[in-house]
Formats: structure tokens, sequence, C-alpha cells
């Protein structure tokens, strides 16, 4: 790879690391590389810091409000608890109230399924319940 070639995709990583500890917080962040710190692991750590966080998250065009609402959509289809889970603690610090995250939950229920959304239902709850513990939702 050339010199120029890995300074942007630095640049990119830097960029995306940055959104991605703004969103997440510091200790999400923290604990995913830690899971990622194996040479098999690394290169996906990279990828997602550098793609999602970095290349889409600090686009224009959307708030990153909107873009945590997609990915509660997204993530509540694909049934990915964990991501899931971080995304919400995530979207209420981009200012999403508990009632957007029901909302948007509900509206995912009817398009995905029942027992999809039950499953969401069932993460967000704990979620939420852990962020009003924590004072970053009122309780």
């Amino acid at each position: 790879m050339s010199n120029e070639l890995e300074k942007a995709h630095q640049e990119i990583y830097n960029a995306g690391m940055v959104m991605r500890r703004k969103v997440m917080g510091n200790d999400y962040v923290e604990n995913q590389l830690r899971k990622g710190e194996s040479e098999f692991m690394k290169p996906m750590q990279q990828l997602a810091t550098e793609a999602a966080w970095g290349t889409i998250w600090t686009r224009p065009g959307l708030e990153p409000k909107q873009r945590s609402l997609i990915n509660l959509a997204l993530l509540s289809y694909q049934a990915k608890k964990a991501e899931l889970a971080g995304h919400i603690r995530g979207a209420v610090v981009n200012g999403l109230t508990e009632i957007e995250i029901r909302e948007t939950l509900l509206h995912t229920s009817i398009y995905c399924g029942i027992p999809t959304g039950m499953e969401a239902f069932r993460v967000a709850d704990e979620a939420i319940a852990k962020l009003k513990e924590e004072g970053l939702l009122p309780k």
C-alpha cells in the first residue's frame, strides 16, 4: 500500500475513532477494542471504525440522532442484542428520548415482526433501566 493511501486510511480511521468515542463512549469503545486485540480480529475493528464511523457517521446529510434511529431499527431487525444495547446508549448520547426510542422500536416491530420487536424491547428495557440508574435518562 502506498504511503499516501496509508495516510488516507489513517485519517479516516482517526476521524472514525473520534466519532465512535463521541457516540458510544470511551468505556464501550475500549471494551470493543479489547475484544478485537488478536491479530485475527484487529482488521475487523479497523474496518468497522474506518468504514462505519469514519466514512458514514462523519458524512453530512443526516444528524447523528437520525443515524441512531436508523441503527436502532436495523439492529432490532437483525436481533443483534449487544450492538442494539450499545446503540441505545449512543442514541441517548445523540439526544434521543426514551419515547423516541420506544416509538422507533414499535415502528420496527410492525414492519419486521412482533417477535423481533419483543426481543428488541427486552434489550431496550434493560439498556434504558441502566441508563436511568446512571443518570443519563430521567427516571
